[in-house]
Order: structure tokens, then C-alpha cells, then sequence
């Protein structure tokens, strides 16, 4: 997946596939349009997941009728496409780039970037056709990028700046953190990743087939650092 256009509240979603791996790619499409939000845009900066029926449930947002969180879902590998939300009104809270997470009753859950101060959140327990009304996390958000997965071992852990803007340092975007959940609601600060002045952003992270946690974020807005993480050692 990746986006064409001038700005976020203007931009389209194209995808292209690969059959090996990688190696080769097909030709590019687009998305299409849908009337509810406009032109189909895909997964907006956080990975997508696919469901046990096949669904590839993408997590995305708009900023053109304030910051709203949707979901863009498809059964066919891109060909046809089903939006659900916006979840919220973009008012009470303006929220955009939600990752997803899964738990092992089969409730899904969102961590969003938001205008509040505060990482929100929402979730769905019927396989992400209705989500509950957005929340406040315990998280602070500078107006910043996050990511999330869920854990092998069943825990959720979020990559974030743990800082609020127009603080004294550190603040903003000067420090980047871990922290560790076992139910999505008491979240854990266990590591920091970068405490410096500068600015350390727009992280993504997954765990990989050998356990390990990888994370990549800018690095001073010059470069991309990429991070690996024992979880074992996230306590």
C-alpha cells in the first residue's frame, strides 16, 4: 500500500502485490472511492492485519472533516472494499494513524495519535463491525506518531513519545518510549528509547517469527534507526 497526492486531506490509496516474496511486483491500482469518506486510502502510517476469515482489516484515518479513525476492509485482496466508521467525530477527539490489536477472546482494539494530548483508544468485539466510543488512554500524546502489536505471549506493547508539548525537557518529540499492557487499559513504561533534544518520531514495530521486537523510527528527521528488543527482557 502507499498513497499518491499533494497533502493527507487530498491523497488517494494505491496497492501494488507481489507472488514471490517480494521479488517481482504486479501493476499498480488504485483503491477506488467510497462515499462515506472519498477516495479509499488503505492503512494510514500503522500495519494492517488480517482476520481468521481472510479479511484484511486496515486501520486508517482522514483530515479533511477533522481527524476521524476508519477501517478499510477487504476479502478479495484489494479488488473490493468495505469501510466501517469513522468511529469518532473528530471533535470531541481528533485522531488519526490507529494501529490494532487483537486478544485471545477475540476483542480487537485501537491506539491512536491525537489533537488531545492523550493517546486514545477504542474497541470492537465482533470482529471490528462496531467500535465503542473513543477514549482517553492513560498515554500522553505530543500530537505524535505511535505503533502497536500484540505480543506472541499476549501482551500489547506500544512504541510512543511518552511527553506532552509545551513542557520544559523533555518534551514534544525529544523522547521515545515502550511500554508493555496485559489488558490494553494499564499500560507500563518499561523502556526509553531516545531522551535527547531533537526529534524522535513516527515509529513502527513488529515482532518478527524468532520473538524479536523490531522498531523503526526517524532519527532527528535526517535518517530511520532501526531498534531490535528481547520482550522477555520488557517487564
Amino acid at each position: 500500500f502507499y498513497k499518491v497526492g499533494p497533502t493527507p486531506s487530498r491523497w488517494w490509496g494505491m496497492l501494488l502485490t507481489s507472488k514471490d516474496g517480494g521479488k517481482t511486483w504486479g501493476n499498480r491500482r488504485k483503491l477506488g472511492k467510497n462515499d462515506k469518506i472519498g477516495h479509499l486510502i488503505g492503512p494510514v502510517k500503522n500495519k494492517p492485519i488480517q482476520l481468521s476469515n481472510g479479511t484484511i482489516l486496515c486501520p486508517s484515518s482522514t483530515e479533511h472533516k477533522g481527524w476521524r479513525v476508519h477501517f478499510e476492509a477487504t476479502r478479495d485482496f484489494g479488488k473490493t472494499w468495505k469501510v466501517i466508521g469513522p468511529i469518532n467525530d473528530g471533535k470531541e477527539f481528533g485522531a488519526i494513524q490507529p494501529s490494532i490489536l487483537t486478544y485471545a477472546d477475540g476483542r480487537m482494539q485501537v491506539m491512536c495519535r491525537s489533537q488531545q494530548r492523550v493517546v486514545t483508544q477504542s474497541e470492537s468485539k465482533d470482529g471490528g463491525k462496531i467500535w465503542s466510543k473513543m477514549i482517553a488512554s492513560e498515554l500522553p500524546n505530543p500530537n505524535a506518531g505511535t505503533d502497536a502489536v500484540t505480543l506472541k505471549d499476549g501482551r500489547q506493547l506500544i512504541v510512543y513519545n511518552h511527553t506532552t508539548r509545551r513542557l520544559k525537557f523533555p518534551s514534544g518529540r525529544n523522547m521515545l518510549n515502550v511500554a508493555i499492557s496485559n489488558d490494553g487499559n494499564n499500560w507500563k513504561p518499561v523502556l526509553t528509547l531516545e531522551r535527547a533534544k531533537g526529534e524522535y518520531s513516527y515509529p513502527a514495530v513488529i515482532q518478527s517469527k524468532d520473538g524479536k521486537v523490531h522498531v523503526t523510527y526517524t532519527y532527528l528527521r535526517q535518517s530511520v534507526k532501526h531498534a531490535v528488543l528481547n520482550p522477555n527482557q520488557l517487564k
